[in-house]
């Protein structure tokens, strides 16, 4: 390119170093930035690296700040952060075996743990029996058990029905005495549907015992059939429902050696055999706890939900049996048959022991 005439240019002083092509424009360097420190756990202070804490399990969540917010989390822990609830209800009733295999498969994380889910639907049971038992059998007398109560009461007579309270039974007598009818002498206590325990307790006076421990039984045997006279009965049904389940806690593990003598081959471990009947006792529970709410509901059906409940159950066990166990149908109803014995069998001697227990700790 040529210079224009008469336009000066620069001389570069002699011995000078020719000069460093200059750029026109130099970006400015890039900084990197500083590292975001990472959430700490507010229950352990260890980094958080995603929902849940790696040292601890707690999940991260703001803080609560309005009741919007609570009622927000509250439901979501009920419907979707927690959904392994419904998840395992579902498997435990309708896909049976499949909640014991998928723990030993070493599938845990979406199910319930079976000690807790046992130990929460076993409460749920008995509470549901307990509230319901005195009602339940008031409500079941024929009509001519309720024939004989009345007629008994109109001679005089206190007659006692399952939830009905000495007070009841006698105000009933004397305003039938009240009304003109003939007041009887010493009319024995009718037993139609009546409690076995009527406030009398001089029959406790007859008890006699000459086994071991003879001077330390005998008194005790006396004063629980006093108390449980005293109250007709009342205090002995609830020690007794307060003590089975503990029984049947304690009656599952000598169960599962039974199921080790019969599925010797393959081994399996106790443990394994332990779990199954867990899982299958929640079953149970959950199973004629849902039938018992459906008859109350629907009480004209109430025969048809039984018989439906207890072929379901028989059907249940033998299908978990074969998941579990993976083994023929016909090995598998002759060792369900064997088992069913066993059960009927050491749970009669677990009930008996149970109310005996019950009996002597009033």
């Amino acid at each position: 390119m040529s210079t224009p005439a008469g336009a000066a240019v620069p001389q570069a002083p002699a011995g000078a170093a020719p000069a460093a092509a200059v750029p026109a424009a130099v970006p400015p360097a890039a900084v990197p930035a500083a590292p975001t420190a990472a959430p700490l756990c507010e229950n352990c202070g260890a980094a958080l690296t995603g929902r849940y804490c790696a040292a601890c399990g707690q999940r991260r969540e703001p803080p609560v700040h309005s009741l919007w917010h609570f009622l927000t989390v509250a439901f979501e822990d009920v419907t979707h952060a927690d959904s392994r609830l419904w998840r395992t209800l579902w498997a435990l009733l309708f896909k049976p075996g499949e909640l014991t295999r998928e723990f030993l498969d070493g599938r845990r994380a979406r199910y319930l743990p079976p000690v807790r889910l046992y130990l929460v639907l076993s409460v749920v049971f008995f509470l549901w029996l307990a509230a319901t038992a005195h009602t339940g059998e008031a409500a079941h007398l024929t009509p001519e058990a309720r024939a004989a109560i009345a007629a008994a009461r109109q001679q005089g007579a206190i007659v006692l029905v399952p939830g009905e309270t000495a007070a009841a039974a006698n105000g009933g007598a004397d305003s039938s005495r009240a009304a003109g009818a003939p007041a009887g002498s010493a009319t024995p206590q009718a037993s139609a549907g009546g409690n076995v325990f009527d406030g009398d307790t001089q029959h406790c006076k007859l008890i006699t015992y000459s086994g071991p421990w003879h001077a330390t039984l005998q008194p005790l045997f006396r004063r629980s059939c006093e108390q449980a006279a005293r109250d007709q009965g009342r205090s002995l049904g609830q020690s007794f429902l307060h003590n089975l389940p503990r029984a049947m806690f304690l009656f599952m593990p000598l169960l599962a050696g039974v199921m080790m003598l019969l599925y010797w081959h393959p081994r399996h471990y106790y443990v394994e055999h332990l779990l199954f009947l867990l899982h299958d006792h929640s079953f149970a529970f959950l199973a004629v706890l849902l039938a018992g709410i459906l008859s109350t509901l629907l009480p004209f059906a109430a025969t048809l939900i039984g018989w439906v409940t207890a072929l379901y159950v028989a059907w249940y066990l033998f299908r978990s049996m074969r998941v579990m166990y993976r083994q023929g149908r016909l090995r598998t109803l002759a060792k369900l048959g064997v088992l069913s014995l066993v059960y009927l069998v050491a749970g009669a001697l677990t009930v008996a022991a149970t109310a005996l227990y019950a009996f002597v700790t009033l």
